[in-house]
C-alpha cells in the first residue's frame, strides 16, 4: 500500500510547476512526510503517558496541528472537504503561517530535542508547491501513510532510501546524496561496533553511515545481548552528525526517524568553519564513518583551521575527522583515490602514517558511485601514536562494468568482509610493509602485485613491419584464388 502511495504522490509532483527534478519531489515529500510522522508521535506519546497517569503535551498548538490545517476529519474519520484547505487559501496558509510556526521552533533552548529541529528544518525549507491543489492531493495521499507499528516504519524506511536511491542518481555528484547501501553496510560489518560507542559522521549527507550503524546495533550480531537501557542510549547517545547543506540535512533528520532514532542528534553547519585544533575530550567520538563531498574546495581562512593547508574539502574533512576522534578511536572514511599519490595530500598522509594505524585501504571499481565519475578508496584507521607498520590492501575486482543498471551488491563485498578480519592475502588482497614506502612521496597508491603483467606495446616500427607481412600475404593469397578462377 505504501508503495501505492509513494507512486501516486511522484505523479502529483511530476504535474506541481514548483519542482522539477528529483531533488524538489525528495524535499517536498520529506517536510510533508515528517509533519505526519509527528501527528503519529503524538498519538503514540499520549497513549504512553495516558498509561502513566501523566498529562500530555501536544508538539504543536490545535491551530498548527496536522488534523486541523492539513487533513481534518467529520465524524465517519474521512476528510471533510467542506473544512479543509485548498487552492491558493492552501498555499497562503503554508507559506505565511504554518512555515513561520515552525521556524519559531528554533527559539528552543534544548538542541537536542525535536522542537529544536524542527525549527531547524523549516527555517532551511521553503514550499515549493504553487497549485494549492496538488498540494492537497498530496496531503490527502500522506495522510494515508501510518507510522503506528515498527513494521509500518520499517516498510516507510526502505521506500525512502530508494527515492534517496534514485536522487543520488539523478544529480551530477550522485555521491553527495547517496553511498551505495551494500557499501555501508559492508564498511560497517567490520568495524567492530558495540553499544556504548559514540559514531560521528560530519559530513552526514542522507545520514546513511548513522542509519546502517544503528540497523547494526540493534538488529545485528549482538543484539541478542541488549539490555533494557541500552535502546535509550542508542536513540540519545551514540549518533552524531552534522551537514551544511540544508536538503541533505532534512532528508538526514527524516531517514533517522524512519530507521527509529525518534529525535537524531544532526547539527545544522559547515564542519570545516570549527577549529579543529579547539577540540575537547568531551568533543571527540569512539568511531567515525563518513564519505565527505568528492572535489569540494574551501576558502583560505576556511583552511586557517586546519595544521595541513589545502583547499581540497575531502582533505581537510580527512583532518577533521582524525582531531574527532578520541585515543584508540577508529575511522572508516570514503576518498577519491587520487589522496594515495596527489602531491596536495603528501603531509595528510604522513599524518596518517605517523599519527595513525592505517591498517587498511579497500579500492573500489569505477562506478561504484553512480553520476559521481570518480575512483574511490576506503581508508581504514585507527588513532594509535604508534604510527602505521604494515597496510592490508584489498582491490575489488569484478567481472562487470557498475552502473544504474548494475550497481554494487551485497554478495560483491562477501570476500572483503571476510579477509578483513584476518588481513589474509588473496588474489584481490596483499599486504605492504611501511618501511617499504617511498618517504620522499609517501606514495600510497594501489599496485596489484597480482595482477598479471600486460604484453607490452609494440614499437611503430614492428607494427609496419607486421602490416607489411600480412599484405604480402594477402596479395599471395589473391593471386592463387585468381589462377583457380
Amino acid at each position: 500500500m505504501f508503495e501505492k502511495v509513494f507512486k501516486n504522490i511522484d505523479d502529483v509532483l511530476r504535474k506541481e510547476s514548483g519542482c522539477g527534478s528529483e531533488l524538489d519531489y525528495v524535499e517536498q515529500t520529506s517536510w510533508i512526510i515528517f509533519l505526519k510522522y509527528l501527528k503519529d508521535l503524538d498519538i503514540k506519546n499520549s497513549k504512553y503517558k495516558e498509561l502513566l497517569g501523566e498529562e500530555h503535551q501536544n508538539i504543536f498548538s490545535d491551530d498548527f496541528s496536522w488534523e486541523t490545517w492539513a487533513c481534518p476529519k467529520n465524524s465517519k474519520g474521512e476528510i471533510d472537504y467542506n473544512i479543509c484547505r485548498s487552492g491558493v487559501d492552501l498555499i497562503t496558509f503554508v507559506n505565511n503561517e504554518l512555515f513561520p510556526y515552525l521556524e519559531g521552533f528554533k527559539s528552543v533552548e534544548d538542541s537536542s530535542s525535536i522542537e529544536y529541529k524542527i525549527g531547524v528544518i523549516f527555517s532551511e525549507i521553503k514550499n515549493r508547491f504553487q497549485d494549492g491543489y496538488n498540494l492537497r492531493e498530496v496531503l490527502d495521499l500522506v495522510d494515508e501513510l501510518s507510522f503506528n507499528t515498527s513494521e509500518e516504519v520499517h516498510e516507510m524506511s526502505h521506500l525512502y532510501e530508494a527515492r534517496i536511491q534514485r536522487m543520488g542518481n539523478a544529480g551530477r555528484n550522485g555521491g553527495e546524496y547517496y553511498t551505495p547501501r551494500p557499501l555501508i553496510k559492508s564498511i560497517v560489518n567490520v568495524m567492530d561496533l558495540k553499544v556504548g560507542d559514540t559514531i560521528y559522521d560530519g559530513a552526514c549527507g542522507s545520514a546513511g553511515f548513522l542509519c546502517e550503524a544503528f540497523n547494526y546495533l540493534r538488529e545485528g550480531p549482538n543484539s541478542s545481548m541488549l539490555r533494557a537501557g541500552d535502546l535509550e542510549i542508542l536513540q540519545k547517545k551514540t549518533l552524531y552528525g552534522q551537514e551544511k547543506k540544508s536538503l541533505a540535512y532534512i532528508i538526514g533528520i527524516m531517514n533517522l526517524i524512519l530507521h527509529g532514532v525518534e529525535s537524531p542528534n544532526i547539527t545544522r553547519g559547515n564542519t570545516l568553519s570549527e577549529n579543529s585544533r579547539d577540540y575537547e575530550e568531551k568533543d571527540r567520538h569512539d568511531v567515525v564513518l563518513a564519505n565527505p563531498p568528492f572535489g569540494g574546495k574551501e576558502r583560505a581562512e576556511v583552511q586557517q583551521n586546519f595544521e595541513i593547508k589545502v583547499s581540497e574539502t575531502a582533505y581537510l574533512f580527512v583532518q577533521h575527522f582524525y582531531r574527532k576522534l578520541k585515543a584508540n578511536g577508529r575511522a572508516a572514511i570514503v576518498i577519491k583515490n587520487t589522496c594515495l599519490s596527489n602531491g596536495d595530500a603528501k603531509a595528510l598522509r604522513k599524518l596518517l602514517l605517523e599519527k595513525t594505524n592505517l591498517h587498511s585501504i579497500l579500492d573500489l571499481p569505477g562506478g561504484t558511485f553512480t553520476g559521481a565519475g570518480v575512483k574511490t578508496v576506503v581508508l581504514f584507521f585507527d588513532k594509535i601514536n604508534t604510527g602505521t607498520k604494515k597496510i592490508w590492501y584489498y582491490q575489488l575486482n569484478l567481472d562487470r562494468n557498475l552502473g544504474k543498471t548494475n550497481p554494487l551488491n551485497s554478495r560483491d563485498m562477501e570476500e572483503f568482509e571476510r579477509l578483513f578480519k584476518t588481513k589474509g592475502d588473496s588474489d584481490n588482497s596483499w599486504s605492504v610493509d611501511v618501511s617499504n614506502i617511498d618517504v620522499e612521496n609517501y606514495d600510497l597508491s594501489v599496485k596489484n602485485p597480482n595482477e598479471k603483467e600486460e604484453e607490452p606495446l609494440r614499437s611503430p616500427e614492428d607494427i609496419l613491419e607486421h602490416i607489411s607481412i600480412l599484405d604480402l600475404e594477402s596479395s599471395s593469397l589473391l593471386e592463387e584464388v585468381k589462377k583457380l578462377i
